[in-house]
């Protein structure tokens, strides 16, 4: 049976639950899972999601990393009506390939600003909460992130989203669109701010792309990049 199954399954029983970070580290040593304390793993788990969370922002940010991927933004639901009507009008007849552009751009765009606010987050996780991650699945670290930090990365990664959207002409561009469209008679009225959507589907984007690269450093050797990354994640091997 291999070392971390055998620790992880010390770790999932009742008696083991209640233990203290310095007890499981010595229930480990005794298990064969020595020379790795509990700060150890902890900051091993830390630095896989800061790469991920690193590679990730790269990546997207990179031209096309949004527009031309699997992490495209589409329009959201209540634009396709507005595109349909508006289609036939000089000056809006391309205006769905135009917005789905200039959305994409803008995620792009503020994938480059994203980095500093994950690795704010990712510094606060504690010990206790790498223990969770180390029983918990492949994406273990990246749902951790999700669930403690989003709305709060969300707070301050929306007005990086702004600024980018109005970088883009996006806002101006789609405020236009619908203030037109709002004049017609009958119509449901539709809300001329996107900004709240596309902050919403960039960071769906960039948490994706870090749940991939949190997958490739348990799974692949050669993305395990440091010294400690090597020594945390080859007690799954």
């Amino acid at each position: 049976m291999k070392i971390i199954l055998f620790a992880l399954t010390l770790l999932s029983l009742p008696m083991f639950a209640s233990c203290s970070s310095e007890q499981i580290g010595n229930i480990l040593k005794d298990a064969g899972v020595g020379g790795l304390s509990t700060e150890d793993v902890a900051s091993g788990l830390k630095d896989a999601l800061l790469k991920g969370a690193s590679k990730g922002s790269d990546l997207l940010s990179l031209r096309d990393g949004f527009y031309k991927s699997a992490y495209k933004i589409a329009l959201p639901p209540d634009a396709k009506p507005v595109c349909d009507k508006l289609g036939m009008i000089p000056g809006f007849d391309k205006i769905e390939e135009c917005l789905v552009e200039k959305i994409n751009r803008t995620a792009e765009d503020a994938a480059k600003k994203a980095k500093p606010i994950f690795v704010s987050a990712i510094q606060q996780m504690t010990i206790k909460d790498a223990w969770n991650i180390l029983k918990g699945d492949d994406i273990a670290a990246t749902q951790y992130l999700i669930n403690t930090t989003k709305q709060s990365l969300y707070n301050e990664f929306k007005p990086v989203i702004v600024e980018s959207l109005n970088k883009f002409g996006a806002l101006n561009y789609w405020s236009s669109a619908v203030d037109r469209y709002n004049k017609f008679p009958l119509v449901k009225q539709v809300n001329p701010d996107i900004a709240d959507y596309v902050t919403g589907k960039t960071l769906d984007g960039l948490f994706q792309k870090i749940a991939e690269e949190e997958k490739d450093i348990r799974h692949n050797l050669n993305a395990r990049t440091s010294e400690l990354l090597k020594r945390v994640f080859a007690k799954q091997n």
